[in-house]
């Protein structure tokens, strides 16, 4: 005896309509604002450039803390006088040109590591070699190779990108779904092409934050270079500038340098960083 379920009708429950209740509610200028993410970011630098004065004032002894005002004022007259500028900017040079040419090493890493066994093998064990070692450590050979001179700095500062860009765009590679390799393989592409039009766009999230990565390293490891040992070919960068302040007892020019390389680091995230995101991975859906 076989037992089939029972039928039943079907049937609609009308909703009721609920009059008088908005279907969105309207923010107050207030919510409006703070939902401006420089709002809030420049509200926390704000209070910090409160605290920053408040314990200058009740530490009250410039040389060892000047206040936030007196850091303030030598930040401007450094501008002024076009010394912490032109500082800035032969520190941001030699910053470029190696954050290229580790970019460039890194791009040939990783196509080979994807593209063959040796170069997954080779890939695997320099990382693991090079990786840990901090960049700076290789500051004395660089001087012994290269001599006191941007060729010392560059070499240093293309060990701080390498690694840390390598490991992040081959972890973006290595994540990248067969469903969409399979497809660009249909489309018969092959080596470079395919690592360019399939692996670089699929993984463009990890490949950003080894970019990100590897500028912080980059950046801080060249102001400890020029703090280490100073000018390069007889002309110095930000770390030589807090370095000679910071021997002639300048402390608020000492904090001018480092209040500097801060704003770099800001604008850099912000203009940069932020927008290659915004245009990219958050336009296409693939980043919250």
């Amino acid at each position: 005896m076989s037992l089939t379920p029972p039928v039943r009708d079907e049937y609609e429950l009308p909703l009721a309509p609920l009059p008088g209740v908005a279907l969105e509610r309207r923010l107050s200028l207030a919510q409006r604002i703070w939902q401006q993410a420089w709002v809030r970011k420049t509200l926390i630098l704000v209070l910090l450039a409160l605290l920053w004065e408040g314990f200058g004032r009740w530490q009250d002894n410039d040389l060892l803390l000047p206040t936030f005002g007196q850091t303030a004022s030598a930040f401007f007259d450094g501008l002024v006088t076009g010394e912490l500028f032109n500082k800035t900017w032969l520190s941001l040079q030699v910053l470029l040109k190696a954050y290229l040419l580790g970019i460039g090493a890194a791009f040939v890493l990783t196509t080979l590591a994807v593209s063959t066994q040796f170069g997954r093998d080779l890939l695997s064990t320099l990382t693991s070699m090079f990786n840990p070692l901090p960049a700076i450590a290789l500051l004395p050979i660089a001087l012994l190779w290269f001599g006191l001179g941007q060729g010392s700095l560059i070499f240093v500062l293309v060990h701080s990108v390498l690694w840390a860009l390598a490991v992040n765009t081959y972890a973006g590679f290595l994540g990248v779904s067969d469903t969409l390799r399979m497809a660009g393989r249909n489309y018969g592409l092959r080596g470079l092409s395919f690592v360019l039009q399939v692996l670089v766009p699929a993984a463009l999230p990890s490949i950003l934050a080894g970019l990100r990565i590897g500028w912080a390293f980059a950046w801080r490891t060249l102001i400890a270079a020029e703090l280490v040992f100073g000018a390069t070919s007889g002309k110095g960068g930000l770390g030589w500038y807090i370095f000679q302040n910071r021997n002639e007892l300048y402390t608020d020019k000492v904090f001018a340098g480092l209040v500097m390389v801060i704003l770099i680091g800001l604008l850099v995230e912000n203009l940069v960083f932020n927008t290659l995101e915004r245009v990219t991975v958050k336009r296409w859906g693939m980043q919250r």
